[in-house]
């Protein structure tokens, strides 16, 4: 028996190396290949909430952005019981049996939102935090031990480049227009380029989530800024990383790509996005022109929050056109929306009351309140059922993508 178990955990060891890439996932031509040269037509989903927490996703709605589900949390417990939440929270939203289960019904890669907030202070930006590495050092890690690609994914930059809730900032893109942002940026992409430099599991970098939405005024010089940025990023990237895929998404919530020239690097790949619009060959012909022109990869990097019917037909759309996708979100609350989902409990109900609630001063806070008693169960639930083991799988969604439960 004591012989037979090393055997048992080298053969595993063997297995496990087999699976893993031999090269870097790279482009070619109109293709993506993995890391054995073989052609990859993405398919997955977003790890939205997990690293970049939003309000919708918790049933807030003017309470929307990290920031301000954060403050709402330390007026009901104060900073360092939140602390300790979200330690809970980014502990057990994505775990390993997450990532377990998605790669058993066909998920081959992953796309990793995440706060630069995670990473690094804001009024300090010279100070690096460990948080935000060392959560996505586990979910490479997971990752890399099922085979599955990471895209990692700057959803809320230094700055903010949409200036909505989506990227947690101050209600203007400040990054195109403001060289100390900027920088905070690069040094920020610079950073984890040379952390993970050398992980094969991942794909590449998506620089800028959903830039420069379409209702400022100025949106039109906003958008002469954003390709140059592009270039300042990747040119960093490429000093000490010059073999992950770098994504670039269009302009207005990555739609536009009328903003870009000839691809200034010889490995990028394009990102569209696209909601609730009609799932026909037009919505995406534009796409598909500007892949064939210059002969470049693009990606569906997010879709989704739709009936089932929708997102089939608009998965199989995708696939006929040969275009990767990655669908949003992975798991919700009380939602058949994503692949798995939880409750919203009671208690929860009135945190989100809370949460809504005017509250000018801070009287008006103190009122507003739910009992300790109902916000500890609260927390403690959502703690709980937000847990892989916990959550409800939704099968028809699971299918409407192509996927199938084992």
């Amino acid at each position: 028996m004591n012989k037979i178990i090393p055997l048992i955990l080298f053969l595993t060891a063997v297995l496990n190396l087999s699976a893993q890439p031999k090269g870097f996932a790279k482009c070619e031509g109109k293709n993506i290949l993995d890391g054995d040269g073989k052609i990859l037509l993405l398919k997955g989903t977003n790890l939205g909430n997990w690293l970049n927490p939003e309000g919708y996703m918790f049933k807030f709605k003017n309470t929307n952005s990290f920031r301000l589900i954060d403050n709402t949390i330390k007026e009901l417990i104060g900073a360092d019981e939140t602390r300790k939440f979200w330690k809970e929270f980014r502990d057990n939203y994505v775990t390993k049996e997450d990532i377990r289960f998605l790669k058993s019904i066909g998920v081959n890669h992953l796309r990793v939102p995440f706060n630069f907030k995670l990473f690094l202070v804001e009024d300090h930006p010279q100070i690096f935090l460990e948080e935000g590495f060392r959560r996505l050092d586990d979910v490479i890690k997971w990752c890399r031990e099922e085979n599955v690609y990471v895209i990692l994914d700057l959803h809320a930059a230094p700055g903010g480049q949409t200036g909505d809730n989506i990227d947690d900032s101050w209600s203007y893109p400040f990054i195109y227009e403001n060289e100390d942002a900027q920088q905070t940026t690069i040094a920020l992409w610079k950073k984890l380029a040379k952390r993970y430099k050398d992980e094969k599991i991942v794909l590449g970098y998506d620089l800028l989530n959903e830039p420069i939405p379409h209702y400022y005024d100025n949106k039109e010089e906003l958008n002469k800024l954003l390709e140059p940025l592009y270039k300042k990023i990747t040119l960093a990237i490429r000093t000490v990383d010059k073999n992950h895929i770098i994504f670039l998404g269009g302009a207005q919530w990555d739609t536009n790509f009328k903003v870009f020239g000839k691809p200034f690097d010889s490995n990028l790949a394009y990102s569209f996005h696209k909601y609730w619009m009609p799932p026909v060959q037009g919505e995406i012909q534009e796409y598909l022109n500007f892949r064939e022109k210059y002969d470049v990869p693009i990606w569906m990097g997010e879709s989704g929050e739709n009936e089932n019917a929708w997102v089939d037909s608009f998965r199989v759309l995708l696939d006929k056109n040969n275009i990767g996708w990655s669908f949003w979100p992975y798991k919700k609350m009380d939602s058949s929306r994503g692949f798995v989902t939880f409750p919203e409990t009671n208690e929860w109900k009135q945190i989100a009351a809370f949460a809504e609630a005017p509250k000018k001063n801070f009287e008006e806070t103190r009122k507003a309140k739910p009992s300790r008693e109902v916000v500890k169960k609260a927390l403690s639930d959502l703690i709980q059922n937000i847990k892989f083991f916990n959550c409800t799988k939704n099968e028809d969604y699971i299918k409407a993508l192509g996927f199938q439960l084992k």
